[in-house]
């Protein structure tokens, strides 16, 4: 039986290397942290969450829900640990960081068949009796990321990604916030500034004309050998845009996204307010809060002057700055199988944010594929790829066949997943219906897949 190598100890190096290991392959799992760190990282812990604490809405039939049901029935270990380490957080899966790191950490140590290195890993030369998943993320080495670009022979494309500020949950003015979800779905564990029109605009206006921090030669997106145009410098990816950008959009953009005051009933006026800024627990001992979808590119001095405006926040102390960072990842559709290994070089896998998924919750499902389909390969079993009507399946497929010139990272989201027969959409209108549908349908092929890809016990 070949062994595995799985280069990263990010969330999708340990999922993987846990289900190898689990499926009884030999795993040598290298992680240069905290020997080299990142421009992100604070760390050398495994499954670091760099950005929020949050995996995202376990409300039933949703496409965060259900591909989360589907990494349980596969058994993922690294849901296990962000179960076990749940704090309140509404209808979201969230974490106690510290504590969901910790968990991995003894997952891992626990499992013998795993080997951690702890080593920067500059070369993928392929041995004939080792497969190699790279689960390195979106903060890739520059010279790991040039052994791939040039053992693939393709640019890599970058987008930049942002940290949101973590508040002492002692600093928080508690007369001027109030605990509630929004249309009272789940429990009501956000906390909520909340805004009149005139404390919006003051806000608005300072947030426009704040200083933002210049790049860094580390964030440049890396040259493109294949002739085409890499991204300009600071390309912000759509899906995770720096307040101050989304402010520079139009007066009420915020309004309709990050500071969206819908279904937040202010309990002393029984309305909502103008806008609001949300607060969620951040960990177990509930002692900060992360400022929910509110990542920037503001110098420190700055955002502690403008956050400070935010009602309930005048005396805020910050626990971490917001920051942004460089996400790296490679033209998927033109080089990855389903299978997630390279067309070029079957014996290598690529996993995670890196392959072009975007969101902890997919880079852990992205591992738990991964980790399964090495654990095939080392056998000389040909892995069979996640079904199509699956929120797995749906995912990597996209990754794999999207338009490689137009390709941007992608969350998990019903759209991606095969609409239902034109007979079955005219005659079911309700849009949750469908959902339920769909999500019915792809468990019942997901339970089909694992029954059919089992491995024999070693």
């Amino acid at each position: 039986m070949k062994k595995i190598h799985i280069i990263g100890g990010g969330l999708a190096g340990p999922e993987a290397a846990l289900q190898a290991a689990g499926l009884g392959c030999q795993v040598i799992l290298s992680e240069m942290r905290p020997l080299r760190s990142t421009e992100a990282h604070q760390t050398g812990d495994f499954a670091e969450l760099v950005c929020s604490n949050s995996l995202k809405s376990e409300s039933e039939n949703t496409a965060p829900w259900l591909l989360k049901q589907e990494m349980r029935r596969a058994g993922s270990f690294l849901l296990q640990a962000a179960d076990a380490s749940a704090v309140p957080a509404g209808h979201a899966l969230a974490v106690d960081r510290l504590e969901f790191s910790r968990r991995v950490a003894d997952l891992i140590a626990s499992q013998p068949r795993i080997e951690v290195r702890r080593e920067e890993v500059t070369s993928l030369q392929q041995e004939d009796d080792v497969i190699t998943v790279l689960a390195s993320g979106p903060l890739t080495s520059s010279p790991l990321a040039d052994e791939l670009q040039s053992l693939t022979g393709a640019g890599h494309l970058a987008f930049y990604d942002s940290i949101s500020p973590i508040v002492d949950a002692a600093s928080i003015d508690m007369e001027k916030v109030y605990f509630a979800a929004r249309w009272n779905k789940g429990s009501a564990d956000y906390l909520n500034c909340p805004f009149t029109k005139e404390e919006y605009d003051a806000f608005l206006d300072a947030l426009i004309r704040a200083e933002t921090v210049q790049a860094h030669s580390w964030e440049t997106p890396p040259a493109d050998p294949s002739g085409v145009s890499a991204p300009p410098p600071l390309a912000y990816f759509e899906g995770c845009l720096p307040i101050e950008e989304i402010a520079r959009r139009g007066r009420d953009t915020l309004r309709f996204g990050p500071m969206k005051p819908a279904g937040l009933t202010h309990p002393k006026t029984g309305r909502w307010p103008y806008a609001v800024v949300q607060l969620r627990q951040e960990n177990l001992r509930a002692d900060s809060y992360n400022m929910v979808g509110f990542q920037n590119h503001l110098r420190f001095g700055e955002q502690a002057r403008v956050l400070r405006m935010i009602p309930g926040l005048e005396h805020a102390v910050f626990l971490r700055y917001g920051q942004i960072h460089r996400n790296t990842y490679i033209q998927a559709p033109a080089l990855l199988q389903e299978t997630l290994q390279l067309r070029s070089h079957p014996g290598i896998l690529i996993a995670g944010q890196l392959s072009g998924v975007e969101g902890y919750t997919e880079s852990i499902a992205s591992g738990l594929l991964a980790g399964r389909y090495a654990a095939a390969l080392a056998r000389g079993v040909q892995p069979l790829p996640a079904p199509r009507l699956t929120a797995n399946g749906s995912l990597t497929h996209y990754i794999t066949h999207a338009e490689a010139k137009r390709f941007q990272p992608a969350n998990i989201t019903f759209d991606l997943l095969p609409p239902l027969e034109e007979e079955l959409r005219r005659k079911v209108r309700d849009k949750k219906e469908r959902h339920r549908i769909q999500c019915e349908r792809a468990l019942a092929a997901w339970d089909q897949w694992l029954a059919e890809t089992a491995l024999p016990t070693l």
